[in-house]
């Protein structure tokens, strides 16, 4: 009786599994995965020379490099901590929890984009991308982690009250979930990192802006000086991230930023109220606005949405492949004491943002879909095989467990399958958005229409693709929430 509970509580598993698969494979042909490269391997070679012998000549401006993409990133989480806080305390609010899922379905880079129309490439420009979507996540995030809490110190406090005043939240609630906010928050300081560093892609003057001048260059060692300084910055946070001293961080990181127009200036309210819409709805057009949307939506929104739409579920389905590749190489039940060495290559995997993967990739194989299906792979596999490893290592076997390939496919994998499915799909959203984004290089996914959007100035195209993206991520979150749940 129990096998045929299991059996049914593993049928929907089963074919959502097999469902994604066959999907992957039915829209491959619809992709572009050719190599357009003449001779790959060979620029490949002096990129992994280049790895093993990096050097920067003028350490100045290598220094100012880190701390600037260090300085963004700190003060772009700092605003959207206080934002993401302020909002928990009105997110029962269903407009409140529309305007979060909003601004965080938008990626940074689309933000960047937006806002560099307007004050250029200013330090407000950086800091609003990313404390922007930054303050949606952590709005929400913030009030899961504050749900989970124990209500009773609370309810002591509040008395017969039905409201629970500023004070007695802070010392309840928020004094409870202090420990996972700040635990939350240093991870999304990580994410903020990488971030920064692909603020330099558009011409910020982070670790990107020298590393994408660098590879265009053919410089591969100056290039791989500036990733290896990266990762050691990701790495030695442990050592120079305290929270004592942040409020130092804070003012060296704001006189570091470079200079910044006003925040309301004449052209802000022009770009907001006029650029970014059709002529004709300006003009009270209604009809002629109804027809420019309707070509819009046949001509560029379609298609480049359909093609991002194909090429994320591939790259969810290479992810999950890859992921049970490598996720052994980092247990402790397959690989021992050698566990350090798969460590080691997951931290590479999951450190790189996939932008800065993909753009390497593109110059080695050409502009297909191709490098950015492996930069998507390589990123998130990286990310849930270290979750699933660690998973693993809690997994108690018999005296008597199988050992080898067996182990591995009869009973370690299938206990850990709906853990890995259920990270599978939440990384599904974030696996779009960084599809959409991945445009900008070349990809024709959302990203590269609304790039060429700003470039021709059609600002009202760019918003259109900008809210397509955002509605594309809320529509495959919600979906992804849904098959996570039957898993």
């Amino acid at each position: 009786m129990q096998r045929f509970l299991n059996q049914l509580k593993a049928a929907p598993l089963r074919a959502i599994s097999v469902g994604f698969v066959l999907l992957a494979a039915v829209l491959m042909p619809a992709a572009d995965l050719q190599i357009y490269a003449s001779n790959p391997w060979q620029e490949f070679g002096r990129m992994g020379v280049g790895l093993i012998t990096p050097r920067w000549e003028s350490l100045t401006e290598l220094a100012m490099a880190i701390a600037q993409t260090v300085a963004f990133a700190l003060l772009g989480v700092v605003g959207s901590v206080i934002a993401g806080l302020a909002l928990t305390r009105f997110y029962h609010l269903r407009i409140v929890r529309v305007f979060c899922a909003s601004i965080r379905a938008v990626h940074e880079l689309f933000w960047a984009l937006i806002f560099m129309q307007v004050f250029g490439l200013s330090a407000l420009t950086g800091l609003l991308a990313i404390a922007l979507p930054y303050s949606g996540i952590f709005a929400k995030v913030f009030s899961e982690i504050f749900s989970q809490q124990p209500v009773l110190p609370a309810i002591s406090v509040a008395g017969k009250s039905n409201k629970l005043p500023f004070s007695a939240w802070l010392y309840t609630q928020f004094a409870q979930a202090l420990p996972q906010i700040r635990s939350y928050t240093r991870y999304r300081f990580e994410c903020a990192l990488r971030s920064s560093t692909l603020l330099g892609f558009v011409g910020l003057p982070t670790l990107g802006f020298y590393f994408e001048t660098a590879f265009k260059q053919g410089q591969y060692s100056e290039a791989a000086c500036l990733l290896w300084c990266f990762y050691l910055v990701i790495a030695s946070l442990r050592y120079w991230l305290h929270w004592r001293i942040i409020p130092l961080y804070i003012i060296a990181a704001w006189l570091i930023l470079p200079e910044s127009p006003p925040l309301i200036n004449s052209y802000v309210w022009q770009f907001f109220s006029r650029d970014i819409w059709p002529v004709e709805l300006i003009q009270g057009d209604y009809l002629g606005a109804l027809h420019w949307y309707g070509v819009e939506l046949r001509e560029t929104i379609f298609p480049a949405a359909a093609y991002t739409l194909i090429i994320s579920i591939i790259a969810l389905v290479a992810t999950g492949l890859l992921t049970l590749l490598l996720y052994p190489a980092a247990s402790n039940k397959f690989a021992g004491r050698f566990t350090f060495l798969g460590h080691a290559v997951l931290l590479f995997f999951r450190s790189t943002p996939e932008f800065v993967l993909a753009f390497v990739l593109l110059l080695l194989f050409g502009p297909s879909a191709l490098p950015a299906i492996i930069a998507l792979a390589i990123h998130n596999s990286g990310l849930i095989s270290y979750l699933i490893a660690r998973h693993s290592n809690d997994l108690s076997l018999r005296p008597d467990a199988l050992r080898g390939l067996n182990l591995y496919c009869y009973e370690v994998t299938p206990r850990l399958y709906p853990a890995f499915m259920g990270l599978l799909l939440y990384r599904w959203e974030v696996i779009m958005r960084e599809t959409a984004i991945l445009g900008i290089l070349g990809v024709t996914t959302l990203g590269f229409y609304v790039d060429s959007a700003f470039e021709e100035i059609r600002y009202d195209r760019a918003l259109l693709l900008v809210a397509t993206a955002a509605f594309m991520n809320i529509i495959v979150d919600s979906l992804s929430r849904r098959l996570a749940r039957a898993c």
